[in-house]
Formats: C-alpha cells, sequence, structure tokens
C-alpha cells in the first residue's frame, strides 16, 4: 500500500488503548499510531539513487503527522527535503531531533523553532499524550559532540495510549544500554540488523548491530515483539533478515518476531493485557 491508500489507512485505523498499529516504510523508516496519534520516525520518503525500495508516500501526501521523528542527521534517518513538506502539509506537527542538531534543523530547513524540540540523554517530552524519551546510539561509536557532549545519535522510547516501544535509531551494543533499556517494560523493539564490517566503515558507511547482537538485546530483554529493519534499503549495507528470524527461533524460541511488509498494517498489543502480542497484517 503506497501513497494516498496508506494515508486513509492510517487515518482509519481504529485502536483500543494498549494497542500500537505500525507501517513499514522502509529501511529504518516507520508510521506509528497511538490511540488517535501518528507519528512518523526516521521516514526515508526522498527519492535517492541507489535506493531498492521506493518511496511509499510523497512528502506533500503526509496529512496526519502530529510528530516526526529523526533519530540523526543521514539522509535516510532525517530526510531534509522531506521534513519542510511535512511541515506544510502537517502544520500541526512537532519535529523531534537530537538536541545537537536543533538549531541547525531550524535554520536550514526553515522551520519555525516552536516546531522543533530538541532531545539529549535524560530527557524527555510529552506531546499529544505521546511520552518521548531519548536514549544514546552508538552509531559504530558511541560519539558525543566535542562542544556540548551532547548526543548526534538517539535512540526513542515512546509511551502513549497504554503502549511502550523503544526505536533503537541506529545503533550498535554498547556498556550501558541494556540497563536503560531494562528500566522500561517494552511491548516492543524495533532494532537495525545490517551489522557493520571494515568495508563499509572504509568506505564511510558506519555501522549497526548484527543480527545476532540485535536477537540477543531482544531475547535477553524479552519484549512482547521484537521487529527487525534497516537491512533492505541499499545494496551495499543489506543483511538477510531470515538469519536473524531463524537466530531467534533456535536460540530465543519463546520470543515473538515480527518481519513486517512494506505498507501493511501491523497491530501489537501490550504484555499488561496477560496475553500474546497480537500481530495482525
Amino acid at each position: 500500500m503506497t501513497g494516498v491508500a496508506l494515508i486513509q489507512n492510517i487515518d482509519a485505523c481504529r485502536l483500543r488503548p494498549g494497542q500500537c498499529a505500525l507501517w513499514w516504510l522502509g529501511q529504518h523508516g516507520f508510521a506509528i499510531k497511538l490511540g488517535d496519534t501518528v507519528l512518523y520516525i526516521d521516514a526515508f520518503l526522498s527519492k535517492l539513487p541507489g535506493r531498492q525500495v521506493p518511496p511509499l508516500l510523497e512528502p506533500g501526501q503526509v496529512t496526519n503527522a502530529c510528530l516526526v521523528l529523526g533519530s540523526h542527521d543521514h539522509g535516510d534517518h532525517i530526510d531534509r527535503p522531506a521534513w519542510p513538506a511535512i511541515a506544510a502539509t502537517s502544520p500541526g506537527t512537532t519535529f523531534i531531533v537530537p538536541l545537537v542538531l536543533r538549531e541547525r534543523i531550524i535554520k536550514e530547513l526553515d522551520l519555525a523553532g516552536n516546531r522543533v524540540v530538541g532531545l539529549d540523554e535524560g530527557q524527555a517530552t510529552e506531546i499529544a499524550g505521546i511520552r518521548i524519551s531519548a536514549v544514546p546510539a552508538a552509531h559504530e561509536f558511541l560519539d558525543t559532540d566535542p562542544a556540548t557532549g551532547q548526543h548526534p545519535y538517539l535512540g526513542f522510547v515512546i509511551e502513549g495510549d497504554g503502549f511502550c516501544l523503544y526505536h533503537a535509531g541506529d545503533s550498535c551494543i554498547y556498556e550501558g544500554l541494556y540497563d536503560r533499556l531494562r528500566r522500561q517494560r517494552l511491548d516492543l523493539m524495533i532494532l537495525p540488523i545490517n551489522g557493520r564490517d571494515a568495508r563499509r566503515l572504509k568506505a564511510g558507511c558506519i555501522g549497526n548491530m548484527t543480527y545476532q547482537e540485535a536477537a540477543d538485546l531482544a531475547g535477553t530483554l524479552r519484549p512482547g515483539a521484537v521487529i527487525p529493519a534497516h537491512y533492505e534499503m541499499f545494496a551495499m549495507n543489506a543483511a538477510d533478515v531470515g538469519e536473524f528470524v531463524e537466530y531467534m527461533q533456535v536460540k530465543y524460541p519463546q520470543q515473538r518476531v515480527e518481519v513486517p511488509r512494506h505498507g501493511r498494517r501491523v497491530i501489537i498489543e501490550t504484555l499488561l493485557t496477560g496475553k500474546e502480542p497480537v500481530c495482525r497484517t
């Protein structure tokens, strides 16, 4: 499902408290609905050469965004050409970015300052009943800005309408990540699985968790469900999602794994219902 039909499907979706609906947009991008609130996370909508999955939406078709989150300033995460168009067609949108990027994003994308919220480690914001907390991400390294000490790469814990999920952004495992996430009751984890190696690093393509590392993170913390992402968009930075699924089945057979299809709805229910998470496409 693409274009206006996808927007209509998102708008028509009705959820009970404790449910989350999401639509995979490709790479690490998702449209997420909690209650009546629609969020877009790392939505990559530009027609960049080399992408293997065409954009599911034109930026100007995004008329329902309450929140747009960008985990870091790479084009497939903060899609700079797309954001001004989304700001125009969704005039109530608030953009969430790493705090160290906030002023630059406002100036370079000509966005109103009151529409851009910056977050860093230990900080959170609540908008339209959705609470978003920043979790540092280690995109190859756990970098900090030399001048401010702030983190240029983030993940997000998102809580709303009785549901809690973690979107890792682009990250490797680092000391302290497990402890940070153990503080949350996570109904869903969305994790990159494309990994890293010397060939890609030499070419300037910085890395993420391997599929084994992502599996161990989910298998240890036991969220209600885990979704693998960031493995199919670019040929030089791809991974086999089947290997992730097989590894999970062998090592953590009780862990629910959901592999979404582009543009198809998935609904997941909170663990607090006492039921198994329900995933429907």
